[in-house]
């Protein structure tokens, strides 16, 4: 018996190491997962530079592009990641002691910067129709309206997008808490950017903060922390079509529908669902008629939910259905409250389509007619098989990088950075103290019309609630343009945007002023 129970226990030992050994490997290998096992590796620390020619506005421009990463460091000094960028300065120029640098994101968040640099501001632009449609083959071409005349311009990617990666071994857990989240983003980008100006040696130049969509919210609360934290000031922000985190979360669920309102009635128009009346007026002028009924109408009698009288609910509902298409009965069905999603399906559905999320210009077909929102975004899947052939060519081409890291276009998969920690944010009290200290710091939003996922009339409403005093109104500046999300791809307002961006940069160069009020 002894002799027994000495050979099972030396069996249960045996096991049990085998067990452990298999729980230390499985634990390794999540920790790994971050970085597909290290089998491709990105250099922390690298950059090349070319040199290139192109013509803005008639005029020569000779520059330099210079890709590479830069690390991101711990407390402790060591390298834990590394984030891609592309850095793009005039060399035609003989001092650019008051010449600006512009940064700029993309949103998601997990989004590449790929959209704003071969879409918007960058030396070179897709090959799309006049519309924004994708054609083929695909391809870049000069971007003649490109702000890089008046601006050194870098495009940054945040962590596990474009090129940029995590380097040291960490769990999800470990990775959202040092870089998937609005405050933790917020923070490591803001020590990049200092080291980035420094290493640049751009202390002395006006600088620029521009973000598309969650690119906002980021933008926004780098402006914040860079003054806090890193001591670096700016002297404008640019959001192009911005998210608002806070938006969501207001009023019981009311202020969403408010706000977006006004964009129902300017997709109706542009699809021609309203009658001859409004038709017949211009986008401007449809668009204060729908802001003044939903701030003074529509509101109130969300706000009363169900207590509001059947007469007066009957009376908002054939207003909405007057500024929106949408039929009276599914308006009452809703209870008066129409989400983006449902209007999405409802307003072409008589014709067998669908509408866009980010452009509400393309049209989707769905496999059924019926439901309550759209099977899949139709302008999503233009704008992917348009970008990242064209970007993926124009770095190997034209800017001499050579890596076998894909790039993300999407952080997606075991890149993913989401979950997104939004817990504990203050982007606009914070922001609104940046412009409040920093009296050089004004603001451009930019937002196309036909965009129902940050749509302008909330960008607008973002930014009265930035600033509810309304004593630093005089630094806001919208400009709207005919167009979705990404108001560059339609080459009007490519033109547009962009010189509006310019006469922004131009206009708020101090030149010898005192910050002071």
């Amino acid at each position: 018996m002894k002799k027994s129970k000495l050979k099972q226990g030396h069996i249960n030992s045996y096991n049990m190491k085998k067990f452990y050994l298999l729980i230390s490997i499985l634990s390794v290998s999540f920790c790994f997962s971050q970085n597909s096992l290290f089998d491709r590796q990105i250099p922390s620390d690298s950059k090349v530079i070319t040199n290139h020619s192109t013509s803005i506005l008639g005029k020569k421009v000779n520059y330099s592009a210079q890709i590479g990463t830069q690390p991101i460091w711990d407390a402790k000094g060591e390298v834990i990641a590394t984030l891609h960028y592309t850095y793009y300065k005039r060399t035609d120029i003989n001092d650019n002691t008051n010449r600006p640098l512009v940064f700029s994101f993309n949103g998601g968040p997990g989004s590449a910067s790929i959209w704003m640099h071969m879409g918007y501001t960058g030396p070179y632009s897709l090959v799309i129709d006049d519309e924004g449609y994708p054609v083929q083959p695909y391809g870049y071409k000069s971007n003649p309206y490109s702000i890089l005349d008046v601006a050194d311009i870098v495009f940054v990617n945040p962590i596990n997008i474009g090129y940029s990666r995590i380097l040291k071994p960490m769990t999800k857990e470990e990775a959202t808490d040092k870089f998937f989240g609005v405050n933790q983003d917020i923070e490591y980008l803001a020590e990049w950017i200092s080291t980035f100006v420094t290493r640049s040696a751009r202390w002395k130049s006006p600088k620029y903060l521009v973000g598309e969509s969650y690119g906002g919210v980021r933008v926004m609360g780098l402006a914040h922390e860079l003054q806090q934290n890193q001591w670096l000031y700016l002297n404008g922000v640019v959001l192009v079509s911005p998210a608002d985190y806070e938006l969501r979360y207001e009023s019981g669920g009311i202020i969403l529908p408010t706000v977006d309102f006004p964009y129902f009635t300017a997709t109706a128009w542009y699809h021609k669902k309203l009658n001859d009346e409004l038709l017949n007026k211009s986008l401007e002028e449809v668009i204060e008629i729908s802001d003044e009924f939903a701030y003074n109408e529509l509101l109130p009698s969300l706000a009363k939910g169900g207590i509001i009288d059947n007469d007066k609910k009957n009376e908002i509902a054939k207003k909405i259905e007057f500024l929106t298409g949408i039929k009276y009965d599914e308006i009452i069905k809703n209870n008066l409250n129409i989400s983006t999603s449902f209007f999405w399906k409802e307003l072409l559905r008589d014709e067998g389509f669908t509408i866009g999320r980010l452009d509400s210009r393309y049209k989707g077909i769905d496999s059924s007619d019926s439901g309550n929102y759209p099977e899949y975004a139709p302008e999503l899947s233009a704008w992917d098989h348009a970008f990242t052939p064209a970007m993926n060519s124009y770095i190997k081409e034209k800017l001499n990088f050579e890596t076998d890291i894909k790039y993300n276009t999407w952080a997606r998969g075991e890149l993913s950075v989401r979950p997104w920690d939004s817990d504990n944010i203050r982007i606009r009290r914070n922001f609104r103290e940046a412009i409040a200290e920093n009296p050089f710091l004004n603001v451009l939003i930019q937002s196309g019309y036909y965009d129902g996922a940050t749509t302008f009339s909330a960008a607008k409403y973002t930014m009265q609630q930035v600033d509810p005093s309304g004593k630093l109104k005089d630094r806001f500046t919208f400009k709207g343009y005919e167009s979705g999300h990404m108001m560059y791809l339609r080459r009007e307002d490519l033109q547009k945007s962009n010189q509006d961006l310019r006469d922004f940069i131009i206009n708020t160069i101090t030149n010898n002023k005192s910050a002071k009020y």
